[in-house]
């Protein structure tokens, strides 16, 4: 039901904070596109746009669109300018094709979203980041009917508290500690979830009663101790996504990979070491940029820092003679914000990201 409510939420609502009134076009911009299946409308912006999250002005005055976020596969997107020379798109029809049965049928009906929602839904649901302190607080399982700890579905455990009857939980487990290599401050713990259950019996602490839990999915063994967290099943996300640029003042790194890996790339899911206490709110788009090897001056003539002698870098500040450049590799989206974390949507990279990348706003491109 989650998935489905906001598939529809993203498919028809991708509005945008517009900080500039011009568009700039890609140089390599086409004057025609196909849209195919698979695309995304952050896709389809950044073969047209530098500045992605400006999408939908390319749709103004357009009489043949009444919601110019639902475009099938194969749709031709035309780029057209206006009289005063901006740019906008003209969207033909999709294409039709006979099938066996001589039937008239079109090409595609699924309207493309506006972001794959399938890859950010399960961390929708479920939790990924909390404090020692509500760890602490959270319910925890006594035990299961097996007397033992298990790794198939199936069976009952118990928890030392009330519970809402018929309601999904999800069974965690603390993972990692989390550091901001900024500061060293500790920012909380990774959570795995390991199982998810739905309550067979609410429970009554007054006569000492433990709720009961049935365990209706595993991920890996299921211990006592293991804590537990209501499934987001109705989780009240604002009406759409509201893609804009993230504040100027933003600053941050890249902490670490759902996959776990310290190299990632598109629609893989990363956290970053800025949430609600930094201004961060759900749907700023970051830029993620990566500073150029240093470089020293040698007797020799320049070489990279990393290949200077000792004496080489301590002659020079922060290991450099020259205060390279930033570059944009990429552009993330984010999609969950916690105190002082947030997690993020990969939307393109130029090249494999890699943990301790900076994020800062787009807008500091321009």
């Amino acid at each position: 039901m989650l998935i489905r409510s906001l598939l529809l939420i993203l498919s028809l609502s991708f509005s945008v904070f517009v900080t500039a009134d011009e568009l700039t076009l890609n140089k390599d911009a086409p004057k025609s596109y196909i849209v195919q299946k698979g695309d995304t409308l952050w896709d389809i912006s950044g073969i047209f746009l530098n500045q992605p999250w400006l999408w939908p002005k390319l749709w103004r005055l357009n009489p043949d669109i009444n919601n110019p976020h639902l475009i099938y596969p194969g749709d031709e997107l035309r780029l057209v300018f206006d009289e005063k020379g901006q740019p906008m798109l003209v969207r033909g029809k999709p294409e039709l094709k006979w099938s066996p049965r001589a039937r008239l049928q079109l090409k595609d009906q699924s309207a493309i979203p506006s972001l794959p929602l399938e890859v950010i839904a399960p961390y929708i649901q479920y939790g990924s980041v909390l404090s020692e302190e509500e760890i602490e607080k959270l319910p925890y399982i006594l035990g299961s009917d097996e007397g033992y700890k298990s790794s198939v579905d199936g069976f009952n455990v118990y928890v030392n508290e009330e519970l809402d009857l018929g309601r999904g939980y999800g069974i965690y487990q603390k993972e990692g500690e989390i550091y901001d290599p900024e500061t060293d401050e500790f920012l909380g713990y990774n959570i795995r979830v390991v199982g998810t259950g739905k309550v067979l019996r609410a429970g009554n602490l007054e006569d000492n009663v433990p709720a009961t839990l049935y365990v209706d999915g595993t991920k890996q063994e299921i211990r006592s101790g293991d804590f537990i967290i209501p499934v987001n099943e109705n989780q009240q996300y604002p009406s759409f996504f509201t893609l804009t640029p993230a504040h100027k003042s933003l600053r941050g790194l890249i902490l670490n990979s759902a996959s776990g890996l310290r190299e990632f790339g598109k629609l893989e899911v990363v956290m970053i070491n800025r949430g609600a206490e930094h201004a961060i709110e759900q749907g700023d788009v970051v830029s993620v940029k990566r500073s150029s090897p240093g470089i020293v001056e040698t007797g020799g003539g320049p070489i990279y820092s990393q290949d200077g002698s000792r004496w080489d870098r301590m002659a020079s500040i922060d290991d450099s003679d020259y205060k390279m450049p930033e570059e944009v590799v990429g552009e993330m989206m984010i999609f969950k914000v916690y105190q002082q974390v947030s997690l993020a949507l990969i939307l393109r990279s130029s090249k494999p990201l890699r943990v301790h990348d900076i994020i800062t706003s787009p807008m500091v491109n321009e």
